[in-house]
């Protein structure tokens, strides 16, 4: 969608970004320890995501993987922001929550349809699911930050809930979080 936007627009705003102090890691829940490994088999922390995973490819969500759980960790929540977004706030691109401690996700895992999938959020386009990372032409580097939580308990919130209300239901159950920041621009 924002590939249509001119370059010159985006070049405009390059200077506008919701920045990572405007994320759930760091605004929301500050003084969680952090001791969660979050990795990728297709990115490494800071390196670019690949095509596939953004509105220029496919529009898959990537393999994660997360180790380094503390003890009594019950479920996972995930949440995925852009930084790099020319918003107030970053945008959200992936909530999904009550993950399975033991499991990863395989590339594709996350879509907004749940048979078989974790339970999904609404994003910032207000659909469920994985929002393909598509920023402005020209308005350079984004940082995706993939939010790992560890909680003390399964959550009971409703499929399709968004960032706020995720937010509420992890207060006080948040035992240690890990990131991981994918980079990706459209020249």
């Amino acid at each position: 969608m924002l590939e249509k936007m001119p370059r010159v627009l985006g070049e405009a705003l390059s200077g506008l970004k919701a920045g990572l102090d405007g994320t759930t890691y760091r605004a929301g829940f500050p003084i969680v320890p952090e001791g969660v490994r979050v990795t990728s088999d297709a990115f490494s922390d800071r390196g670019a995501l690949p095509s596939r995973f953004t509105a220029d490819g496919e529009g898959l969500s990537p393999p994660l993987t997360w180790d380094g759980l503390p003890p009594g960790t019950a479920s996972v929540a995930l949440i995925v922001e852009d930084a790099g977004s020319p918003t107030p706030r970053p945008l959200v691109h992936l909530l999904a929550w009550n993950l399975d401690p033991a499991t990863r996700l395989i590339e594709g895992a996350v879509t907004g349809d749940r048979p078989s999938g974790p339970i999904v959020g609404k994003n910032s386009f207000l659909k469920s699911g994985w929002l393909p990372p598509d920023p402005p032409t020209g308005h350079g580097d984004h940082e995706y930050l993939f939010q790992v939580y560890a909680l003390s308990q399964r959550l009971d919130l409703e499929a399709g809930s968004g960032r706020e209300a995720l937010m509420e239901a992890m207060e006080g159950k948040v035992l240690s979080k890990g990131g991981l920041i994918g980079t990706y621009a459209r020249a």
